[in-house]
């Protein structure tokens, strides 16, 4: 969204190191850093409240067994295409046992 380098950082620095002075710039950096605190406090309450309203909780909760029965249902399948391969070499082997030994 916003398109700015260290370049222009350093610009926007040196600006306002003139312009305030370094007598009066600790101070607005510690009220620019408290300001910002305070708004990041109040986004997070708001986010936290409106996930509570909405259940966040329970959808991703909702989310979370669905992924568990779709892994039950993955493995079903491994299982069962492990299942047919096991079968398929018995029955290889039983069919490679039961023939007879041809005379040569």
């Amino acid at each position: 969204m916003f398109d700015i380098g260290f370049a222009e950082l350093l610009l926007i620095a040196v600006v306002i190191l003139v312009v305030m002075g370094p007598e009066r710039l600790p101070q607005t950096v510690r009220s620019l850093s408290l300001w910002v605190g305070r708004a990041r406090q109040t986004f997070t309450a708001a986010k936290r409240e409106l996930e509570r309203e909405v259940g966040m909780d329970d959808i991703r909760q909702q989310l979370h067994n669905e992924k568990i029965l779709r892994d039950i249902e993955s493995s079903k399948e491994e299982l069962a295409r492990a299942k047919q391969q096991a079968n398929d070499t018995v029955n290889d082997l039983q069919s490679a046992v039961e023939e007879p030994a041809k005379p040569q």
